[in-house]
């Protein structure tokens, strides 16, 4: 069996599949390009998908499954948290009734998610650790798993992108701006770079 060196900052992906960097110190523009990291793992999982009808079950397709695993088993349950520490309350606590109600709305979306995960993950797992074979090798149950998974977010990302940031960002103050950022990096287990004091006269 061929060693799974499983790298951490570059997926090994299907060909046509690309991912973008971000840093932490400006909270929403990492949080978009999160959004654009989801985007780019679903359309992997969709590039899976195909593959394993045209070419089955091989390395390359064991691979782009245990890369969307780990980037929804790790990045996503941090994003989530990203929004609702830090993107959400202020919205559900202002005066816009329409806000609060999408919001409320996203908050109960990524519930969704996370339940549509388990099922989704178990589908990938399997094509993780399955032997190479041709063929079909997704059931209407594992198919259907994947495909809800995806169709969870697509209304949301959009949501999130159009609305949500935008008004978020709109009315936190620079300081709770730059407290967003220092507690994105701390759970994710970056400390932050502090500028230096200037020397005394």
């Amino acid at each position: 069996m061929a060693t799974d060196t499983r790298p951490t900052r570059r997926p090994v992906m299907l060909p046509g599949h690309s991912a973008p960097a971000a840093g932490l110190e400006a909270p929403f523009e990492m949080l978009a390009a999160c959004h654009d990291r989801v985007e780019r793992m679903l359309a992997l999982q969709g590039k899976l998908q195909r593959h394993l009808l045209d070419k089955g079950c091989d390395g390359p397709a064991r691979q782009a499954a245990r890369d969307v695993m780990r980037y929804f088993d790790l990045a996503a349950p941090l994003h989530h948290q990203d929004e609702e520490l830090h993107v959400f309350p202020p919205l559900l606590a202002g005066p816009d009734a329409g806000l609060r109600k999408l919001v409320q709305r996203l908050v109960l979306d990524h519930r969704h998610m996370e339940t549509a995960w388990l099922e989704a993950r178990r589908t990938l797992q399997a094509i993780a650790v399955s032997p190479a074979f041709g063929g079909l090798p997704l059931t209407p149950v594992q198919t259907a798993a994947l495909d809800q998974f995806a169709a969870l977010y697509r209304g949301h990302l959009d949501d999130e992108n159009s609305i949500v940031y935008p008004a978020a960002q709109a009315m936190l103050p620079p300081g709770a701006v730059q407290g967003m950022s220092e507690d994105m990096m701390q759970r994710r287990g970056v400390h932050p770079q502090r500028q230096p004091h200037p020397p005394a006269l």
